[in-house]
């Protein structure tokens, strides 16, 4: 009996990674990989929408980047808050629905108050969901769901037996955020850089060499004829299912 090979992925997500280097390559200040960077996300997104994905979630600045020099990270959020205004009516015509993930108290108040507008307006939009994780660690994500779980039981709400699988997803910062089907690695790097640690078990990884600035629709065509390629058994046997 022949394999079955994954069809198109529903959820993607994304490491966008060396905007620095492609700067440094030609000569340029790491600040203006991060400018270029933006117009890739410009082109994903709408490719994103046109192919019809589920989800779309990129790692657009993590919890270890506020250790990054302060003028780097002040332009990191200009940039933030310059996309989030600029790219509403982008989200709007392509019925994006704007969402993001990670501890976003961290994030400027300027930013935090446009990240909700555009989050707001794009509420009841029912195509692809753009899902930004900013100010976001996966080992972070875990431990806020322990604590919150812990403060749970403390309380009598729940009790340790209580503590299953389903009950820590519950806890993440997106409860009902579909696992990725696909990762991309831009720059050729092989890690996962604390992306996502609980949702990627069983994701299937793509590492592109393009840096960020680079990337364009025909490597994120490649990336998904590269994953169709995939037997995906989730842990059982390819052309059976596990009960």
């Amino acid at each position: 009996m022949s394999e079955p090979l994954a069809g198109d992925p529903q959820h993607v997500a994304i490491i966008m990674d060396g905007n620095g280097r492609w700067a440094k390559s030609r000569g340029l200040r790491r600040t203006r990989g991060h400018a270029e960077g933006v117009e890739s996300v410009r082109t994903i997104t709408r490719a994103g929408a046109r192919r019809k994905l589920g989800q779309l979630t990129l790692y657009a600045f993590s919890e270890e980047n506020w250790k990054r020099p302060r003028h780097e990270v002040g332009l990191l959020m200009r940039l933030l808050r310059r996309f989030l205004i600029g790219e509403r009516a982008e989200i709007m015509d392509n019925n994006i629905r704007l969402t993001a993930v990670g501890r976003l108290h961290r994030l400027p108040a300027d930013v935090r108050r446009e990240l909700d507008k555009t989050r707001e307006l794009s509420a009841d939009n029912t195509g692809m969901v753009l899902n930004l994780a900013l100010s976001y660690g996966g080992r972070q994500e875990i431990v806020d769901a322990l604590r919150a779980i812990a403060r749970r039981v403390v309380a009598g709400e729940l009790t340790p037996d209580d503590i299953t699988e389903g009950a820590v997803t519950a806890h993440l910062y997106q409860p009902d955020m579909p696992p990725p089907d696909l990762l991309i690695r831009t720059a050729g790097e092989m890690r996962v850089s604390n992306f996502l640690l609980w949702q990627i078990s069983y994701t299937e990884l793509h590492v592109a060499p393009e840096c960020w600035p680079e990337f364009r629709e025909e490597h994120l065509d490649r990336a998904f004829a590269a994953y169709r390629q995939r037997v995906r058994k989730f842990g059982g046997l390819a052309g059976k299912t596990t009960g």
